[in-house]
């Protein structure tokens, strides 16, 4: 059976995974660009960029392991965009403009369905009303075998979180307050239980907690 998998999610030292006030200029809301800036200089990053170079310490040693093996994804719909209620322009196709970094299928929840959207370099978006249980099986059968990466935002991890759906999952704590926005472990108490956990801090600030199914 493929892994579920979650990497690279940052959260505050209070919990948030995103901020408060998301706009079409502000994708994380107040947080701005600040849970994700040990990210931006690692070669990782430039890759999917285009770009040459970058740093090759800790943060990008764990950054990397984001696409190996995984055949689909599934985020929520305001990981995809802004819009809220019934979509009102079928123009927008995400935040990563006409080449997304996915390069697979994948399944964005919305209780607002549309039609598939196929993009450059491999990417399709499929626009899914379902709960996580029908989401997964959706995307397995999209993955041919391999795994499947929930990608956020912070609700969508909670909810495969909730139903005992992931198997692997990187968290970087990152060392800002945040206050209010959307908190990643609301609601799961005891989660750690069910799986082995390893850390390690990076010079960055950061620290990368990976969590793998006991």
């Amino acid at each position: 059976m493929s892994l579920v998998r979650v990497h690279n999610f940052s959260v505050s030292l209070d919990g948030y995974g995103t901020g408060e006030g998301q706009s079409l200029e502000a994708p994380f809301g107040h947080a701005g660009d600040r849970l994700h800036r040990w990210f931006f200089p690692t070669r990782t990053f430039r890759r999917m960029q285009g770009k040459e170079g970058g740093e090759t310490g800790v943060d990008d040693a764990m950054a990397a392991a984001w696409g190996t093996g995984i055949g689909a994804e599934i985020m929520g719909r305001n990981k995809f965009g802004p819009q809220r209620g019934p979509w009102q322009d079928h123009e927008w196709t995400g935040w990563w403009g006409p080449n997304p970094v996915f390069h697979t299928p994948v399944f964005v929840l919305t209780h607002h369905p549309r039609p598939t959207v196929e993009m450059e370099g491999g990417t399709t978006f499929h626009f899914l009303d379902a709960g996580p249980e029908e989401a997964l099986r959706r995307a397995r059968a999209a993955a041919g075998g391999l795994d499947v990466r929930i990608g956020g935002g912070p609700s969508t991890v909670r909810a495969f979180l909730a139903a005992d759906l992931i198997d692997h999952l990187h968290v970087v704590v990152v060392p800002i307050v945040l206050g209010r926005g959307e908190r990643l472990w609301e609601g799961l108490e005891g989660v750690e239980e069910r799986f082995r956990t390893e850390s390690v801090t990076s010079p960055s600030g950061v620290t990368h907690l990976t969590l793998t199914r006991a």
